[in-house]
């Protein structure tokens, strides 16, 4: 019954006002209350903040600062070798599996379409049908920079208004085509093994997206999709780059094309993930990317 409520309040809520609102709070400049509010939110999670470059609550001058925080440079080795594809973030796979005729599989009695998921272009659907995918969803607790599996040049970037549900397990259990309706920002990379695609998924009370090479995102006031060709502007990303980061936490999904890659043994839906890991291996011959 309370799982029920919970997701009954998810469709009354007004989801974008809330979030719009735990925004503002997120990134004002409040003294020693956002400095109790940081120590707050680091024990009701639990959060090593060792890991951290600042491991002090009174270091961040907005929350928005200490959800975003860096790590130390030694807490994450990203895995060598030009056939090892690393984990993009820290967090727990969603689930992970193949794209089956234009579907991915989102929980037990839930898919959701491709296409839709990235826009509703054809065109950069369809080099990920018949492909591999993995959604990796991040706690409050994790670290919320997003960063390069692999290393990649920026074709395009697409961003998606929607709805922002909570993109928790309980929701992507009960609430239909959830990734795909959410407000997302999809980023197409070429790289040595083909195209790939590193989806941003937003959610309640993520404050925002944003990218390194293009900055907050935010939708246009007739909520459009919007589109960027990054095809003249040379934009290559090394694999460990941080290419993206969430303030108040989400989820990503990850395409590959078909037959470029194997998801790393014994990874499956409920995996704990670190960044830096090896998160897939290539099967194809890799290239330099030019």
């Amino acid at each position: 019954m309370i799982e029920k409520l919970k997701i009954i309040g998810q469709y009354i809520l007004p989801k974008h006002l809330v979030s719009r609102l735990a925004g503002k709070l997120a990134s004002a400049k409040a003294g020693k209350l956002t400095t109790f509010l940081i120590k707050q939110f680091i024990a009701k999670f639990k959060i090593d903040m060792s890991e951290a470059k600042h491991s002090e609550p009174g270091h961040f001058k907005t929350f928005n600062d200490f959800f975003t925080r860096e790590l130390r440079e030694d807490v994450r080795q990203v895995v060598e070798g030009d056939e090892n594809i690393a984990m993009p973030v820290d967090g727990r796979v969603s689930q992970l599996g193949a794209i089956k005729m234009g579907r991915i599989f989102q929980a037990k009695g839930h898919d959701f379409s491709l296409r839709e998921l990235l826009g509703g272009r054809d065109d950069i659907a369809a080099p990920f049908d018949e492909g591999l995918f993995a959604t990796v969803y991040l706690s409050p607790k994790d670290y919320h920079r997003i960063h390069m599996p692999i290393t990649g040049t920026l074709e395009q970037l697409i961003f998606i208004p929607g709805d922002l549900f909570s993109v928790n397990p309980l929701t992507a259990e009960n609430v239909p085509n959830l990734f795909a309706r959410n407000e997302r920002a999809v980023a197409v990379f070429s790289t040595a093994i083909g195209p790939m695609a590193m989806v941003l998924v937003g959610a309640t009370i993520v404050g925002s997206i944003e990218t390194v090479w293009g900055g907050t995102l935010t939708a246009n006031a007739k909520k459009e999709i919007q589109y960027w060709d990054y095809k003249d502007q040379n934009i290559s990303l090394e694999k460990g780059a941080e290419m993206g980061r969430f303030k108040l936490g989400s989820t990503i999904v990850a395409l590959f094309p078909k037959d470029s890659v194997d998801f790393t043994q014994g990874l499956q839906a409920g995996s704990a993930t670190r960044l830096g890991e090896l998160f897939a291996t290539t099967n194809v011959t890799t290239h330099a990317i030019k």
